[in-house]
Formats: C-alpha cells, sequence, structure tokens
C-alpha cells in the first residue's frame, strides 16, 4: 500500500513539474513591452464581458472533450467523460509550451488512464483535426462572402502594394532588372529538369493527403449519430466565434466592432496560433494590424483588445490545465493504469 502510494505521489509531481515548465517555457517568450500592453488591457477592461468570453471558452473545451467519445465508440473505445476533459485541456496547455505537444499528451494520458491505444487515439485526434479543417475552410469562405472588401483593402495594404513598390524600384535599376532576369531563368530552368520528379513528389503527398482525409470522413459513416458530431463540431467554433466576439464589449475603442468583423479577426487568429505556441506573440500583433489598419481602431485598444483576448485564454488554460494535473491521478487513483 505504501508502495502504491509512493508511486502517485511520484507521478504527482511529475506532472506538476511538466505543467510548471510549459508555464515557464510560455512566460518567459513574452517581452516586457508586451507586459505592459497586457496590464494595460487588464486595467482598462470591462471584466464582465471577459467572464463571459471565458464561460463560452470553457464551453468548447467540454463540447470538444464529449465529441471525442464519438470519435472512439466506432472503434470500440471509450474514456470517461472527467478523463476526457483533463486530457483535452492538458493538451492545450501542453501547447502552449512545444508546439504539438498537446496532441502528444492527449493521446499518452488517453492510453494510461481509460486504456485506448496511443495509436487510436492518435487517429482519433488527426479526424479532429481534418473536420475543424474543413470547418475552418467553411468559415474562410463565409468570411470572403461578407468581408470580401475589407480582406481585399487588407491584402492590397500589406502584400500587393508593396510589391508594386518594390517591382518599379528594380525596373528603375538595370542591375537588379538583369539580377531578376537571371533568377527566373534559372528557376525555368530548374523547373524544366526536375518537373518529372516534382511531379512524383507531389502526387505522392496530394494522394496521401486525400487518403487521410477520406479515411478519417469515413470513420464519420459509422457513427450511431453522425449529425450530432456533426453540430457539435460547428458548436465548436461557434464557442470560439462568441468567446471572442463578447471581448469586444470590454473596451470602448472596440465596441462598436460586429460579428462581420470578428468573422475576419477569427480567421487570422487562427493562423496566428498555427506560428508560434498557442499563438504567443503572433495572435496579439495579427489581430491588432488588422483591428488598426482595416477597422481603423485607435493605436491603444487595438494592441489591448488581442493581448486581452490571449492573455484572458491563456489564464483560463493555465488554471484549469494545472487543475486537470491534480485531479486526473487523484481520481484515476483506484485504477490499473498503464505505464
Amino acid at each position: 500500500m505504501a508502495a502504491k502510494n509512493t508511486k502517485s505521489i511520484i507521478q504527482f509531481v511529475i506532472l506538476l513539474g511538466v505543467g510548471v515548465l510549459l508555464i515557464w517555457l510560455s512566460i518567459r517568450q513574452i517581452t516586457p513591452e508586451q507586459k505592459t500592453q497586457i496590464f494595460y488591457a487588464f486595467k482598462t477592461a470591462n471584466y464582465f464581458w471577459v467572464v463571459i468570453s471565458l464561460i463560452i471558452a470553457w464551453l468548447s473545451h467540454f463540447l470538444r472533450a464529449y465529441r471525442w467519445n464519438y470519435l472512439l465508440a466506432p472503434l470500440g473505445y471509450k474514456t470517461n467523460l472527467l478523463n476526457a476533459n483533463c486530457h483535452v485541456l492538458i493538451g492545450y496547455l501542453a501547447n502552449y509550451g512545444i508546439p504539438r505537444m498537446g496532441e502528444i499528451s492527449r493521446c499518452t494520458l488517453a492510453a494510461k488512464y481509460d486504456k485506448v491505444p496511443f495509436e487510436v487515439a492518435l487517429g482519433t485526434v488527426i479526424t479532429e483535426r481534418i473536420v475543424d479543417f474543413l470547418v475552418f475552410a467553411l468559415i474562410f469562405a463565409l468570411t470572403l462572402v461578407v468581408q470580401f472588401n475589407e480582406l481585399i483593402g487588407l491584402a492590397n495594404e500589406l502584400v500587393f502594394d508593396p510589391l508594386k513598390t518594390k517591382l518599379v524600384g528594380i525596373g528603375e535599376s538595370p542591375t537588379k532588372l538583369i539580377v531578376l532576369s537571371l533568377i527566373i531563368l534559372v528557376l525555368i530552368a530548374a523547373f524544366v529538369f526536375l518537373r518529372k520528379k516534382v511531379s512524383g513528389l507531389l502526387k505522392g503527398k496530394l494522394g496521401g493527403i486525400v487518403k487521410g482525409l477520406a479515411s478519417g470522413l469515413g470513420s464519420i459513416r459509422k457513427m450511431e449519430k453522425p449529425f450530432r458530431f456533426i453540430l457539435l463540431s460547428l458548436l465548436i467554433w461557434a464557442c470560439y466565434f462568441y468567446s471572442l466576439y463578447v471581448c469586444f464589449f470590454a473596451l470602448t475603442g472596440t465596441s462598436h466592432l460586429g460579428q462581420k468583423e470578428c468573422l475576419t479577426l477569427l480567421l487570422f487568429g487562427v493562423f496566428g496560433v498555427i506560428f508560434t505556441p498557442g499563438g504567443l506573440g503572433a495572435y496579439p500583433a495579427i489581430l491588432g494590424g488588422i483591428l488598426f489598419i482595416t477597422y481603423h481602431v485607435d493605436k491603444v485598444s487595438s494592441i489591448a483588445l488581442p493581448w486581452l483576448t490571449w492573455t484572458s485564454q491563456f489564464i483560463l488554460i493555465l488554471i484549469l490545465g494545472l487543475i486537470s494535473l491534480i485531479v486526473l491521478p487523484i481520481y484515476n487513483r483506484n485504477k490499473n493504469v498503464v505505464s
């Protein structure tokens, strides 16, 4: 009995230590200037709307954990709902420290506490990502329809106008024009000589992507209630949307923004989360630029809102992730867990 208790204590200390390490990895990347901006955001915010945003965000995490069993059931496995929530939250926390580590830790915990083979859990997570990508593509198309002029303006401001200026400068300089022409000729020659090899590589990769997509989507057809799974997927993204939208009302400078603007911010915010662990730095920078350039929000609010939303979400994951690290081994202490 004493040996079992010692083992549980060691497991708890290790898991808690991992959580602290992930927190340190995230916080050490924040610059002093960014810390000042975060402080200002929290100082001026209307916390009622921030709390509402966090409740909606928590609901999205719960729905993701709840949806997971819809993918596991056709494969003959199931996770305890409390365990599933802990797995998801610890995974989110891990992503703040090491990119894509969240998926690995989530699958490892499912194997440890719910006897779901790691490969099976990883397959369901990949299927989740495929479904999330399809919903994201739907959001992209919707944003393109309702915010076309704004997106074109943003592209002109950040891409086409600077490119045009550089091309004009190259045209006025014979040396630059010759160098550019030589680079283009080399690229064309390389493409001609390597086109078969490149075509084969692309065919193989694209074939693998299509095959994986078909396999992942095929598992949805085997579910007893596929429409409920699809509805849950849409609700998860609706929670992402409204957790950001209600934060507009937390600051006077952004309270006039509507749901169309939120679509654009949500779209580009996803790219920010992809670029860095948990979106640290990239998410506030991208959203701040869009708010200032495209929607003409004042500079202070453009900086404050993204940092407010990112930091509040980080604190939510930090608290819930640490609680999960503590609760998970205690809740499962009477189980014969897999080492």
